[in-house]
């Protein structure tokens, strides 16, 4: 076991180190995400729908459809694209479509626009709009127009201008009926504020954190998150990533001097951000990353998430809530490890967790 564990809290490490790289290629390229207001109207006239995490293809199709009177939108991970300030400059990146992956079949039903996928995340595909699914890179279905290494979006645009689009701008909501979401409070943008985050703690008016993300699924069970989120007390702050964060992020949940209470830090490899976060935290307050008023509620679904659930175990991260059920390949033998050396916990009931974490709600 403990050969075993070392082994992966190794995979930890390299996934840290890999988050590293690519946050810094991001931003290298696209600059430092700033925190967006994004809208989820669709306006009239033609528009693509973009689904995934490569900021690359979403890039190249801003480019391609320069000049051409269609609008881009994103959907799920691609929503983060609209913090960075490289891809603001286009002025038809318009807004986000639809809200988490797994609502897609009915979100987009009949919907009178193309969609290209740019990563996972394609569920199979329904009658009623499978001929406007494009794929491109490591993405592919069967009968489906792929787009190949030269990335050449001609057909997705073309789709794009047949289908017109809608004959008036519609509006759509979020998961919660907001018509709005935020998104861009990545570690520079959170960071920059650090000063004034560390003495709104020391005033007591920021009481305690929450990470409340990961993946997402359709089990009933999966609104445990929303229902957290909306019992946080006033004076707690929410950082949330990944496909997770559409269970909350067009709540309205109000500011602490003007920071809104939930903080979208990107997708599921902006984890990185909370990561940088919490450690800038424990060292402005000189105490280890376990002592801060710091609680993760993670969202569990797939492998990706393994990889940032071993990170943080190789940071040494402790108390952990983890559902809605147990990835399935954790034995007994090794949840008895995790718990024992971690404290690794499964959620239960938002009032029960709020209460272990808080001491009251």
């Amino acid at each position: 076991m403990e050969k075993l564990l070392a082994l992966v809290l190794k995979t930890g490490e390299v996934n840290f180190k890999c988050m590293a790289m690519l946050d810094s290629a991001n931003t290298e390229t696209y600059g430092t995400p700033v925190p967006t207001e994004v809208p989820l109207t669709i306006e009239k006239g033609p528009f693509i729908v973009v689904s995934g995490h490569d900021l690359h293809d979403l890039k190249l199709l801003l480019e391609q459809t320069k000049d051409k009177g269609i609008n881009i939108y994103t959907h799920c991970e691609m929503l983060p694209a609209h913090g960075y300030p490289k891809l603001k400059e286009y002025p038809h990146l318009k807004g986000n479509f639809g809200t988490a992956w797994q609502s897609q079949q009915f979100e987009f039903h009949n919907i009178p626009a193309p969609i290209l996928f740019t990563t996972n995340c394609l569920m199979p595909v329904r009658q009623s709009y499978c001929d406007r699914v494009f794929t491109t890179s490591i993405v592919s279905y069967p009968e489906l127009i792929h787009i190949g290494e030269d990335k050449d979006f001609t057909p997705v645009i073309e789709k794009a201008l047949e289908c017109g689009g809608y004959k008036e701008d519609k509006p759509l909501t979020g998961i919660n009926g907001g018509s709005t979401v935020m998104t861009g409070f990545a570690h520079g943008a959170v960071l920059k504020n650090a000063g004034k985050i560390v003495d709104l703690v020391k005033q007591g008016k920021i009481k305690h954190f929450f990470l409340i993300g990961g993946c997402d699924g359709a089990a009933p069970g999966r609104s445990y998150y929303t229902e957290v989120a909306k019992k946080t007390p006033m004076d707690t702050i929410i950082l949330t990533a990944a496909c997770g964060k559409y269970r909350i992020n067009d709540l309205n949940l109000g500011e602490i001097e003007g920071i809104p209470r939930i903080l979208d830090l990107g997708q599921c490899n902006d984890c990185y951000s909370a990561i940088k976060i919490a450690l800038a935290l424990a060292d402005a307050f000189e105490c280890d990353v376990n002592e801060l008023p710091l609680s993760l509620v993670l969202s569990w679904y797939e492998q990706k998430a393994v990889c940032i659930l071993l990170t943080l175990l190789y940071l040494g991260i402790k108390n952990i809530l983890l559902g809605p059920t147990l990835p399935a390949f954790i034995s007994p033998n090794v949840l008895d490890i995790l718990v024992e050396k971690y404290n690794i916990m499964p959620i239960s009931t938002p009032e029960e967790d709020l209460q272990k974490i808080l001491g009251n709600v």
